[in-house]
């Protein structure tokens, strides 16, 4: 497998720390889940699928979180925000090309609204308040971001960033940067479905299964056991 030596070298800090904790007979997230409000302003469920782009770190993690979303019908780990010559791991991994980490999800938004989705995002999938990185990933391409594909989306966006930053339910500002989408270009093979294929790597132990604990935990309704992997809906 294909790996870049920043992510490499991370996964040497992680991994130690893994063993120091189930060793204390637990498993614990670098980033803990907080309890947030919903959006006040949600978008109107239309006919059909939705689409939405979202940008937190590692993509392994979000990916992992949202296929246990009830609601969403498939979701793509890839790369947004750069050019599509540039879309491939080693080269976002440089930090230069403007991409972002990211996953497209595509959800039937009559089962679950985008606001629930970012709920989520912003609640479990990631921490919001850390500008160019996520736990042990530095970089611009770890930052937090939503790439919106509709008006609304955008509008839905905004006012639930100044909505949660107002009730201060996070320690520090939001940094989440909204933009509209301009491409959205799904990575190598060995990144999808990575958390669900790997469930004993150790990043993955550290960082992202807690995550998925979390979703079950505090959106039981939203929590899907069984994750809709990409390799599932491919025709």
């Amino acid at each position: 497998m294909s790996m870049s030596s920043r992510r490499r070298n991370s996964l040497a800090g992680v991994f130690a720390a893994t063993i120091l904790t189930l060793g204390a007979g637990a498993a614990g997230a670098a980033e803990e889940a907080v309890v947030i409000p919903p959006p006040a302003i949600d978008e109107t469920a239309g006919s059909g699928t939705e689409t939405a782009i979202f940008a937190g770190g590692c993509f392994w993690g979000v990916q992992g979180v949202f296929q246990h979303v009830n609601g969403v019908e498939n979701a793509v780990s890839g790369y947004a925000g750069g050019e599509a010559e540039t879309a491939q791991y080693e080269t976002v991994s440089t930090g230069s090309t403007g991409h972002a980490e990211a996953v497209e999800v595509r959800f039937d938004p009559k089962k679950v609204t985008y606001g629930r989705l970012l709920q989520i995002f912003f609640s479990v999938a990631h921490n919001p308040t850390q500008l160019n990185f996520q736990g042990p990933d530095r970089g611009t391409q770890y930052r937090s971001a939503l790439f919106v594909t509709a008006a609304e989306q955008r509008e839905v966006a905004e006012r639930y960033i100044d909505q949660l930053d107002k009730a201060h339910v996070f320690p520090k500002p939001i940094v989440t940067k909204v933009s509209d989408a301009r491409g959205f270009y799904p990575a190598e093979a060995y990144h999808q479905d990575f958390l669900t294929r790997n469930p004993t790597y150790p990043y993955i132990v550290y960082n992202d299964l807690p995550k998925i604990e979390n979703l079950k935990s505090l959106f039981p309704a939203d929590y899907r056991s069984q994750p809709m992997l990409v390799g599932k809906t491919k025709g």
